[in-house]
């Protein structure tokens, strides 16, 4: 067999195992599924009245939130089932499994295809889910056509492909589950602070930067505008850039972390 033929069957064998234990063990993705969730239908039918006159005219209106805050919720989302990853690696590395597979006759790279693999399409899952409640409770996209759908298809699976590299490097740096579950905090953090519930300008001046120079604000704000019409400006770019930037960060820092307990 070829290297590359090597490649793509030990990488699905691997899928195939991360998607065996996700199945027999659903709780932490159900329990990371829940915080975006939760917080979708908290800050509409709680905040709603009030948060939709805090970004509007003045006026309530419930409808006009949840169209706003959908996008943010959906990129929440990814934020917080990719932690699932780093629970996962980190556990993997502390049980010895990894050693093992280093000492074995597969691909080297394998190990994380597998992971990051399995972690996006767990993500994007929750994405359908949570998209369901989105819909089920008010939201609507009409005006976006097929290429602005098909194009925030692709913004949220390559931002859900950065986050698990970088997820992947925190499992790997973990000495063990639970510190790999507290590093990937910021993962849902960033979110909070960031236009997925308020726009970016109606923060206070101090605090502003915080939310503008972030990955998930110029995410949240492509999404917004592929859905929704809303102006994009140069948040496009600055989300393509983000994520290429991420993934090459994550990638890499799993790779010396993998290298390095190697020797």
């Amino acid at each position: 067999m070829s290297t590359l033929s090597l490649a793509v069957r030990d990488s699905s064998t691997m899928l195939r195992r991360n998607l065996l234990h996700a199945r027999r063990y659903p709780s932490l993705t159900l329990n990371l599924l829940l915080t975006p969730i939760m917080l979708l239908l908290l800050f509409v039918y709680i905040f709603g009245d009030v948060m939709s006159a805090g970004i509007g005219d003045g006026g309530a209106d419930r409808a006009e939130y949840i169209a706003y805050i959908v996008p943010g919720i959906l990129m929440m989302t990814i934020g917080s089932t990719v932690i699932g990853a780093a629970v996962s690696v980190a556990t993997d590395m502390n049980e010895g499994i990894i050693a093992r597979f280093r000492t074995m006759a597969i691909h080297r790279g394998s190990v994380f295809i597998g992971h990051v693999v399995g972690s996006v399409l767990q993500v994007l899952a929750s994405l359908v889910l949570v998209g369901a409640v989105g819909v089920a409770i008010g939201f609507r996209s009409t005006d976006a056509t097929f290429i602005e759908w098909l194009a925030a298809f692709g913004l949220l699976a390559l931002f859900a492909l950065a986050l698990t590299w970088i997820a992947v490097g925190m499992g790997m740096a973990s000495p063990n589950a639970e510190a790999a579950g507290n590093m990937a905090m910021p993962l849902i953090l960033l979110p909070l602070i960031s236009s997925a519930f308020i726009p970016a300008d109606t923060m206070p001046g101090w605090f502003r930067p915080i939310a503008e120079y972030q990955p998930f604000t110029p995410a949240i704000e492509t999404l917004r505008g592929l859905l929704l019409g809303t102006e994009i400006g140069y948040n496009g770019w600055l989300a393509v850039a983000w994520c290429l930037g991420l993934a090459a960060l994550g990638y890499y820092w799993s790779a010396s972390q993998f290298n390095r307990d190697a020797k």
